[in-house]
């Protein structure tokens, strides 16, 4: 494991190392209500083993364990788009709880966009937030993330509708 300066984050692959931390923090409510219903909960070590399986396939690797102070503390990833769509890429992101509030996430956002830009041939990074997920809205303003559009009733989550706030950064 890749080991980082006090408040130092980074990114690297994952690891099936990885899998027992992933599934002890992914194993909460507070971050699921905030992601797609493909994350599930209960979140399993199966899981974890399954999604640290699936990443470990990617070439090019997209999806990356975020690394704080030397440990395991969340993921972050980037889909790029097809056809029309190529030089785009969609973020997205889970910090473990006990992690929160500590700008951890700020960085590897920043982190993963700059890859996304020199790496992926991509011109564009956009993200997909609830509108009720106000720490993630705040996390890629910070990241210099432009609120595009706010799209009405577009996320049916927990038996209710909500509005979904898009976001995006486009390369300098």
């Amino acid at each position: 494991m890749q080991h980082a300066p006090k408040g130092k984050v980074n990114l690297r692959p994952l690891t099936m190392a990885d899998a027992p931390k992933m599934a002890e923090l992914a194993n909460n409510k507070n971050i699921s209500i905030n992601l797609r219903d493909g994350f599930p909960h209960p979140y399993t070590l199966e899981h974890a083993k399954s999604f640290v399986e699936m990443c470990m396939a990617q070439d090019p690797t997209t999806i990356f364990g975020i690394v704080y102070d030397g440990e395991y503390v969340g993921n972050v990833g980037l889909t790029k788009g097809t056809d029309v769509y190529r030089k785009s890429a969609e973020l997205g992101y889970f910090l473990g709880e006990p992690y929160w509030n500590r700008g951890i996430m700020t960085q590897a956002v920043n982190l993963a966009t700059q890859f996304a830009f020199e790496r992926l041939n991509v011109v564009r990074v956009f993200s997909s937030i609830f509108e009720y997920n106000i720490a993630s809205q705040r996390v890629l303003e910070k990241c210099g993330f432009t609120r595009e559009a706010v799209l009405k009733k577009a996320v049916f989550k927990n038996r209710q509708l909500w509005d979904e706030i898009r976001y995006a950064k486009l390369q300098e």
